[in-house]
């Protein structure tokens, strides 16, 4: 996706306790919240070709909303049920939903490309922090001429709230899946990935037909908010915790969070970071609940000299992460397939170094609904 502008917004910040912000746009370079009195203003930069179309909205994603008072948000019945809401809307019946925004999340050193893209499903599709939809991209199946393409499945990256805070939109964190030629080094963009590229390539206004919510492996345990919470991700696998984050420590909602918690994520470079001024926010606000790693692969060194990857993380913090685990915190890995062996490798020797039987341990973890993994 090019990028030709970079446009500046001047982003107000709220001050004081008692803060009900119940949207979060940009309109035609007008900030509106509301009523609310405001403050201290912080510069913003958009770095989004579509920052120019007058009507559109651009959702205030960033550093901004995780502010140290709790954002308001609606409606409230989304705290009421007691189960996840699922499978909503199916393959056969998709939900037509509408692009909000996309914006391009990562800096121009990054290895390929990853967006953000906010969908409006008019509360009508609502879910759960950790829940995934499904989006079928227009066109037709190469494999079964006559029908629709098959259902490819996103972790969510927003709470129920969405990034508007009114229960009307989801986001989603899109890494562009392209292809290139072992021999020429050239992409061939007929191998390239149809439903990334439909999402990093679609517009404010574009429909896209959405499936579920699906999904309950990673949902965020609430009936004990003094529970620890260990994250690790690679890359877009950050999508269900940044929604985890944003409940815990930037929504007034029910659930008051009280706990630690930890996310360790693996990534290429500086460049590579998702939502890293919304993390480091957490940690600026609340350095006593919250703790943040990042693991990059071409810019650190472990400690044999190679690169670093999250489970050199997790090695090096293996006696911290191992009393968590036994004072039942909930550990979850969201990412690329690949990303499994290494780490349970990785836990299964630093288990044995403790003189514990890793197969053992992790039979327990399971048994108790502390091992969550959702990888793809």
């Amino acid at each position: 996706m090019a990028h030709s502008t970079v446009s500046q917004f001047s982003v107000a910040v709220p001050t004081g306790n008692d803060v009900s912000l119940r949207r979060s746009v940009f309109k035609r370079n007008i900030v509106s919240f509301g009523n609310k009195s405001w403050a201290s203003n912080l510069s913003f930069d958009l770095k989004s070709r579509n920052a120019q179309k007058s009507n559109q909205y651009i959702v205030c994603m960033s550093v901004q909303q995780a502010s140290k008072s709790k954002v308001g948000v609606s409606p409230l019945e989304l705290e009421a049920e007691k189960e996840p809401p699922l499978n909503l809307f199916k393959p056969k019946e998709p939900y037509t939903a509408t692009i909000v925004s996309v914006e391009r999340l990562v800096g121009p050193k990054a290895p390929g490309e990853t967006c953000h893209i906010v969908i409006d499903h008019g509360g009508n599709v609502p879910y759960w922090e950790g829940q995934s939809y499904g989006v079928i991209p227009p066109g037709e199946n190469p494999k079964k001429p006559g029908s629709p393409h098959n259902v490819r499945l996103y972790s969510i990256a927003s709470t129920r709230y969405g990034d508007s805070f009114d229960g009307k939109t989801a986001s989603l964190c899109v890494r562009r899946a392209v292809y290139y030629d072992p021999e020429t080094g050239k992409e061939d963009p007929s191998k390239s990935g149809i439903c990334s590229n439909f999402l990093c390539n679609s517009k404010p206004g574009d429909k896209v037909q959405i499936t579920g919510p699906s999904g309950k492996i990673m949902l965020l345990p609430e009936d004990n908010p003094n529970a620890n919470h260990i994250m690790i991700a690679t890359g877009t696998g950050v999508a269900p915790f940044r929604g985890y984050l944003r409940r815990m420590f930037m929504e007034d909602v029910t659930f008051k969070f009280r706990g630690l918690a930890w996310l360790f994520l693996g990534v290429a470079n500086s460049d590579s970071l998702l939502y890293d001024e919304e993390f480091s926010k957490y940690l600026e606000d609340y350095p006593d609940q919250f703790r943040y790693d990042r693991a990059l692969s071409r810019e650190q060194k472990n400690k044999s000299g190679g690169k670093m990857y999250v489970q050199d993380k997790i090695e090096e913090y293996s006696d911290e992460i191992f009393k968590l685990l036994d004072e039942g915190a909930h550990i979850y890995f969201c990412g690329l397939r690949g990303m499994m062996p290494g780490i349970q490798d990785t836990l299964k020797r630093v288990a044995e170094q403790r003189g514990e039987n890793w197969d053992e341990k992790l039979s327990q973890l399971k048994k108790n609904k502390q091992w969550h993994v959702e990888v793809y």
